[in-house]
């Protein structure tokens, strides 16, 4: 594989890597969605995706028609509908980095309480009928975070984001914990940033045929 196409590939990986040892390195609780997090991991797997199915099946007609700009848009366009389409097929979950369930636990019992007259606990599993919300507390003990996943298809959606905002400004009050992985995350991501960019100052010349192949040009 040439220098261009391992550059597309694996560049938003090694920033992929970066942001998640930051976040794994920081001394605060962070939430967010499913959503949110499936997006990330798909454009951090986006270079896979150009260098590979979208160069392989790209129109030559629409490039001569439109022009490369275009139809790379046009191909970009579809690939962001598609994991569009993914998340919106996702059931409702969210994710706290950098605490433990153990420390979560009475927080999320506390707020269930004040969201909900009627909360339920079985197991790990909470359910809050008049939010319309049920869920499983899975905790992912190496990337240090929790994970409060839907349980079953009934879900409302309303609920969810009522319980992410409170449980945001619940989370403000609670230090977190750094996660030594972090490190590993970065040194990682920085070293494949390191070799991407030794890869295409040592032959500029097969970037430049690779980039006009993949151009059309």
């Amino acid at each position: 594989m040439d220098p261009l196409h391992v550059c597309i590939a694996l560049g938003p990986v090694a920033m992929y890597l970066l942001v998640l040892g930051a976040i794994n390195l920081s001394s605060r609780p962070l939430l967010t969605t499913g959503s949110r997090d499936i997006a990330t991991l798909g454009i951090a797997i986006s270079g896979f995706a150009v260098a590979g199915p979208m160069e392989l099946f790209l129109p030559v007609k629409a490039v001569g028609f439109w022009g490369p700009a275009i139809t790379w848009g046009l191909m970009f366009g579809i690939y962001l509908l598609g994991l569009s389409l993914v998340i919106l097929m996702l059931r409702p979950r969210l994710v706290i980095y950098n605490l433990t369930s153990d420390r979560l636990l009475p927080v999320l019992d506390e707020l269930a309480r004040r969201l909900d007259p009627l909360p339920s606990w079985a197991g790990q599993s909470l359910s809050l009928p008049n939010l319309g919300v049920q869920l499983t507390v899975e905790p992912q003990h190496l990337l240090r975070n929790v994970q409060l996943v839907s349980a079953g298809p009934h879900q409302n959606f309303a609920g969810w984001r009522r319980l992410e905002a409170e449980l945001a400004v619940a989370l403000r009050k609670l230090p977190g914990s750094r996660n030594p992985l972090g490190y590993s995350l970065i040194t990682a991501g920085l070293s494949l940033a390191a070799a991407i960019t030794f890869w295409l100052w040592r032959d500029p010349t097969s970037v430049q045929q690779a980039l006009s192949q993949m151009l059309r040009q």
